[in-house]
């Protein structure tokens, strides 16, 4: 990899955790990182982060992808249960070059918007809306802040978490805040989502699926 990437760029230690193996680039030109993306483009790892020159590569290792894999697993399993349409993009490339910022989530949904990016074809961020949601696990601390860059995308909400409490933040007034309640999935909750992580580790996930199945019928008449 270090043959393509820009002259001398400056490197940063490797961040090594549990969790996840972070690198970090700087002086990495956008057409440097579009090569990368192209060569990577069959592969869901490393996913990488780009901030005007700065690059983060990250490999996920199974502590990380654990708690995505069960997080992503709760959004199909409401929306299944509430009849609610959405699209799994997973770790799909969102990029602008007029602001020469790209990131990938850990998963990415559409559900509010689901109709508008109906089909297959490439997104265009110009004219498509961003994900409605966005699931992120940072094991270790992102060496690449990338909440600024789904701001600057418009992402309405970011599930976060470390692999024990997941936080919802949304966007307001281009900032992410932290609040209880989820907008793409309601009366979903930050403590009803950390519930369902601590169980996920305890339990089978036969059981654990219906029991998320049978808060979700709760969830209904709460609704109702």
């Amino acid at each position: 990899m270090s043959t393509v990437m820009s002259p001398s760029p400056e490197v940063q230690q490797p961040a090594t955790g549990v969790g996840e193996h972070r690198v970090m680039m700087d002086n990495v030109s956008w057409e440097t990182y579009e090569g990368l993306l192209a060569a990577l483009a069959d592969s869901s790892a490393p996913r990488l982060t780009y901030d005007r020159g700065m690059l983060e590569i990250m490999s996920p290792l199974r502590k990380h992808e654990r708690p995505n894999r069960v997080l992503a697993r709760v959004v199909h399993l409401l929306a299944e249960e509430w009849g609610i349409e959405c699209e799994d993009l997973g770790s799909t490339t969102f990029r602008r070059r007029e602001s020469k910022q790209g990131v990938e989530p850990d998963s990415c949904f559409y559900v509010q918007n689901v109709e508008r990016i109906r089909g297959e074809r490439e997104l265009d961020l110009r004219v498509d809306p961003p994900p409605d949601l966005v699931i992120e696990v940072e094991i270790t601390s992102p060496l690449v802040n990338k909440l600024p860059i789904y701001a600057g995308l418009g992402v309405p909400e970011i599930w976060v978490t470390d692999g024990s409490e997941v936080r919802i933040l949304r966007l307001a007034a281009g900032k992410y805040r932290a609040t209880e309640k989820s907008r793409a999935l309601p009366p979903l909750t930050a403590s009803v989502l950390s519930g369902f992580l601590a169980q996920s580790k305890t339990i089978n996930t036969l059981a654990w699926t219906k029991m998320v199945r049978e808060w979700a019928l709760q969830g209904i008449k709460g609704k109702g």
